[in-house]
């Protein structure tokens, strides 16, 4: 039975789960344009910088499959406090750190958190909100990523310029703070998955996945989705520099003209779901998505206003086609295990967006002039992925698989609702 919330009650729950991404997504965005800075007062290397950026994502994947053996015993409630006051004390830790050793450690603390908050966020969407309305929910909720690029790494950036590279981490720290006061009244308990009997061990978990062809076919989906986006993303600021002709203070245009749009553009795509059907609005935006991918990868010499229009449309279709994407994933599993699914596909689309990040740069490459080579190659891996999940989406509308073992006896559930 799912919970039955009041208008006000769904939009405050929304606000607060916008609001954890927003901050997770900033403390992880933040610190790749603090580079500059951190390298030259830790002296330390590109390379050495390049491992700082990833510990985040890599322990993120990590925690998030160890967190799928358990995060379905608690209410969802409990689990978001202690994931958010894990993440809140790994970016406070992230604010006070004063050598390179001891903020590569409060980078790993932080994305033990910060990753697993993804993934319970999810799951509390798919609980709370019913799947006619889940698709206007996913808009809103993945709308923090365009109000991160938007509004909280420009401020980070700014707060950065004023004091030094702490300030951003020492005022998102306060900001965390507010917002777990946020879950504290605007989260409801939902419990309603713990009503099954469950006596799951890691195996019955892990083999719950491996024998749902729709769950196994959702990571699969995810994997590509991954590597179409994040095989570009780490490279699009350096080659709109190097190959474009931006300069380093114009980067700041991208994000503030992609997260600004995508910030109206996400609820609408979300809504258009729901009207017109998930499957048809993922493939329409999977399509759409070969254009700039292409484009933005082959692009030489050009004009700031043309390129800008290519890089928002990046934005609106990368994050466009996520938005029935996660809607129709958290459908292909059960209540009583979706928060161990999700776990799991979170960690999957962390590992893959890092493992297609250090894919990517054993493929571009620099020549002498700085230019650089070998980006329209990432571009027709990115397209081509994008293709092949058009072809993949439709397997994810199958039914969740029943659970029939005696560790999860499920009570009748009600007609699936019509996710095409």
């Amino acid at each position: 039975m799912q919970l039955t919330l009041t208008k006000s009650s769904e939009r405050w729950l929304l606000l607060t789960l916008a609001l954890i991404q927003f901050t997770h997504i900033v403390d992880f965005m933040i610190l790749m344009p603090l580079g500059p800075q951190l390298m030259r007062l830790f002296h330390i290397s590109p390379r050495e910088f390049g491992f700082l950026v990833s510990a985040y994502t890599f322990s993120a994947g990590i925690s998030g499959f160890l967190s799928a053996f358990v995060v379905d015993r608690f209410d969802r409630k409990k689990i978001l406090l202690w994931l958010y006051a894990g993440f809140t004390l790994g970016t406070l830790a992230c604010a006070l750190a004063p050598s390179y050793p001891v903020l590569m450690a409060a980078r790993i603390l932080t994305g033990c958190f910060g990753g697993v908050l993804a993934a319970a966020v999810l799951a509390v969407v798919a609980d709370a909100i019913p799947m006619e309305r889940r698709g206007a929910a996913m808009g809103i909720v993945t709308s923090a990523f365009s109000a991160a690029s938007v509004l909280g790494v420009p401020l980070g950036l700014y707060l950065a310029s004023l004091f030094d590279w702490h300030a951003p981490f020492i005022f998102l720290t306060g900001v965390s703070l507010l917002v777990f006061g946020l879950i504290l009244k605007g989260v409801p308990a939902l419990r309603t998955h713990l009503n099954i009997p469950q006596r799951n061990n890691p195996l019955q978990v892990l083999g719950s996945v491996l024998k749902s062809p729709p769950q196994l076919w959702a990571l699969l989906f995810t994997v590509f989705m991954m590597i179409g986006q994040f095989a570009i993303i780490p490279f699009l600021s350096p080659s709109m520099v190097a190959n474009v002709g931006f300069s380093e203070a114009q980067l700041t245009l991208i994000y503030l003209l992609g997260g600004a749009v995508t910030l109206i553009t996400g609820p609408l795509i979300g809504r258009m779901a729901d009207r017109y059907g998930k499957l048809k609005i993922l493939s329409l935006f999977l399509v759409l998505a070969v254009v700039p991918q292409l484009w933005i990868t082959h692009l030489g010499p050009t004009a700031l206003p043309l390129a800008l229009l290519l890089t928002t449309s990046f934005f609106i279709v990368s994050g466009g086609r996520m938005i029935p994407a996660m809607a129709l994933i958290t459908g292909t599993v059960e209540p009583q295990r979706r928060g161990s699914f999700m776990s799991i596909q979170s960690s999957v689309q962390q590992l893959s967006a890092g493992a297609a990040s250090l894919f990517a740069g054993m493929i571009v490459v620099k020549d002498a002039q700085g230019h650089l080579l070998h980006y329209g190659v990432i571009g027709w891996i990115a397209a081509i992925t994008s293709l092949l999940c058009i072809a993949m989406a439709p397997m994810l509308l199958k039914k969740p698989t029943p659970v029939t073992s005696p560790e999860f006896q499920t009570q009748p559930q009600s007609p699936q609702a019509d996710l095409s």
